[in-house]
């Protein structure tokens, strides 16, 4: 979306230069030259030519003016705005497609690997004196610092026998780490004076709250949640003297290529990586590679095999770059007219960047873990207006790895002030539609999502007997969202009945694509209200499907998606919309429990399950 205004003008840039070589080849001008599905024609004299068969001579011109350069009106667009047939929905119904761990390669060898458990912690040894005995298997090897591999001819061999190897680990002082103590050091974070900034401090909040006829307060709280792609990590590599190769689903084929040729010693002219569908990414296969270096490291000990390495779903799981766990500190004041004069919102909680980008880390501050709280417009903007408004951060880091999750800080930040607004509302006893509307003043893009989403779920009609509405509404990626839940509670069973999305992305490229993003965000946005990947002993304690719930298809609600494009930007849509989904539904949950609001995620802590 941050390429889309250069690369339209360097495409109109060689469409000028290829219609000017045709007018030089044929003498003609280039005025009566017309253009259709690549295919140049001068209607005179009948001839014409394609772009493929145009592009050497046009190569050899000198390029336009970029000031001469005008581009298509939205209105001409014949391909953006319309729906094509995906290419690879059939290969993925059939099951033809190929992901990266379907890769095959004469004589490749496969490995399974184990990662200290404790982050932090190390590998001091391991004894194979038995396993490399067993059938198929080649070797036990050290990886790294932290982890161990057996190699074999298959890769079930290679698992297997690593279930039972010996392996002595030197788990360090973060053993010592738990769900509740690093919960205590988010408290601490919501009261301290110490390493705290404010991103934004408008009027006196403090004192507007303190004058308040009436004040709410609440801290909200996010776990930390995995990936869970369906495709665990995988990596083929093959190391040879000369060439260095990765076959690898991956979200950044560049950082595939740097891990590769950083691991080999190769330069990156002799390097390939391989680009295959990806089962799942969400972030995790972005910049961190970490499985990419493990492939390469256990291949570079086999020079000219191809290694396939796979990891566990339990090594998946518990080794996964995690969604930063994090609490919120809310306070706000209404005046005798039940207006909002006041709020004071702290967020404490980890770093991504201080874990992977520290140098975007200014001075101490790292505005990214309040995504969704910008006053900067055009990215993750606040919607609200409010006379007394302080926005801070503390951050709290723990030895648990962080990384980007689909809609990164947006998610924890859309819960923390949208259900606080609901709050806030019934304090009021406002209606939670209009007191937000009330709230949009200056931002009509935010209000106009709002509004959309409020339209399409037809907010004010009345619902049958117990179920229950909720509504939210953030910015994220460049896109305005909202979102209005439907629920019904039988004791302390939730159901889902009805999800109602909206976005304005600016330029909606691809109309159906973007429903299909929204219905997927909807199942991940689901998973953050269920999932939760806890500490005990300084080690993830969920390991697979069976302790860490994700949205199952009985748990889908109807999605209806409302695409309201502004055509003056270009936005997100992948990861946008999730960050209302969880509000949404929370807000409902709380409507239906009376006003009593779930505060603390997972739904669990509360003894609520989705069904």
């Amino acid at each position: 979306r941050e390429s889309h205004e250069y690369v339209r003008v360097g495409g109109a840039a060689a469409r000028m230069m290829l219609l000017q070589a045709a007018a030089n080849h044929w003498n003609v001008p280039v005025a009566e030259l017309s253009v259709e599905k690549g295919i140049v024609t001068h209607a005179a004299s009948g001839q014409s030519s394609s772009f493929g068969q145009l592009a050497f001579k046009a190569s050899q011109l000198p390029a336009p003016d970029p000031k001469s350069i005008s581009l298509k009106h939205p209105k001409d667009w014949k391909l953006i705005g319309k729906s094509p047939r995906r290419l690879d929905t059939a290969p993925k119904v059939n099951g033809s497609i190929k992901y990266g761990i379907d890769t095959t390669l004469p004589g490749m060898q496969y490995a399974a690997i184990k990662a200290c458990p404790v982050f932090g912690g190390k590998l001091v040894s391991f004894n194979d004196s038995k396993i490399k005995l067993r059938r198929g298997i080649k070797a036990v090897v050290r990886v790294d610092e932290v982890s161990v591999a057996v190699v074999a001819d298959s890769y079930w061999r290679a698992k297997t026998a690593l279930d039972v190897l010996p392996i002595q680990w030197d788990f360090g002082n973060n053993s010592n780490e738990s769900s509740a103590s690093i919960a205590s050091r988010l408290q601490e974070g919501l009261m301290s004076t110490q390493n705290v900034f404010a991103d934004i401090d408008d009027g006196n909040a403090s004192q507007a709250i303190e004058r308040a006829d009436k004040k709410i307060e609440a801290i909200y709280g996010t776990q930390f949640v995995a990936h869970a792609c369906m495709e665990p990590m995988n990596c083929t590599a093959r190391i040879q003297a000369d060439r260095a190769e990765v076959w690898v689903s991956t979200q950044n084929a560049e950082a595939s290529l740097a891990a590769l040729a950083a691991v080999s010693g190769l330069p990156l002219e002799k390097c390939e990586s391989y680009n295959p569908p990806l089962g799942g990414g969400f972030g995790r296969r972005g910049g961190t590679q970490d499985y990419v270096r493990q492939a390469a490291l256990i291949a570079k000990q086999f020079p000219g095999t191809p290694i396939k390495l796979i990891w566990s779903r339990e090594e998946d799981m518990t080794q996964d770059f995690f969604r930063p766990i994090g609490q919120c500190r809310l306070q706000a004041g209404l005046n005798e007219k039940g207006e909002l004069v006041g709020l004071h919102l702290r967020v404490s909680g980890q770093s991504i960047n201080a874990y992977l980008s520290p140098q975007n880390i200014v001075n101490g501050k790292d505005r990214r873990q309040l995504q969704g709280f910008w006053k900067d417009p055009g990215e993750s903007q606040l919607g609200y207006t409010i006379p007394n408004l302080k926005v801070e951060y503390a951050m709290r880091n723990t030895h648990v790895p962080v990384g980007p999750w689909r809609g990164v800080n947006t998610n924890q930040n859309a819960i923390y002030l949208e259900c606080f607004i609901d709050e806030i509302a019934r304090a009021a006893k406002r209606d939670p539609l209009e007191f937000r509307r009330s709230l949009i003043t200056k931002h009509p893009k935010h209000l106009g999502i709002l509004d959309a989403v409020a339209d399409k779920a037809n907010w004010h009609q009345a619902l049958p007997k117990g179920v229950f509405r909720g509504i939210a509404q953030f910015m994220g990626y460049g896109s305005y969202t909202a979102a209005v839940a439907e629920v019904s509670m039988q004791g302390n069973a939730i159901k889902v009945h009805r999800l109602v999305l909206a976005t304005n992305c600016g330029h909606a490229v691809n109309p159906v694509q973007i429903a299909s993003q929204i219905e997927g965000s909807v199942a991940y946005g689901m998973d953050s209200l269920q999932s939760e990947s806890s500490v005990k002993d300084g080690r993830i304690v969920e390991n697979n499907f069976d302790t860490y719930p994700i949205a199952r298809l009985y748990q889908m609600p109807k999605v209806e998606s409302v695409i309201a494009p502004t055509y003056d930007f270009w936005g997100g849509v992948g990861e946008p919309t999730i960050c209302v989904v969880a509000p949404a539904i929370l807000n409902a949950i709380a409507a239906a429990r009376g006003g009593k609001p779930v505060r603390m995620l997972p739904l669990k802590n509360e003894g609520l399950r989705l069904v």
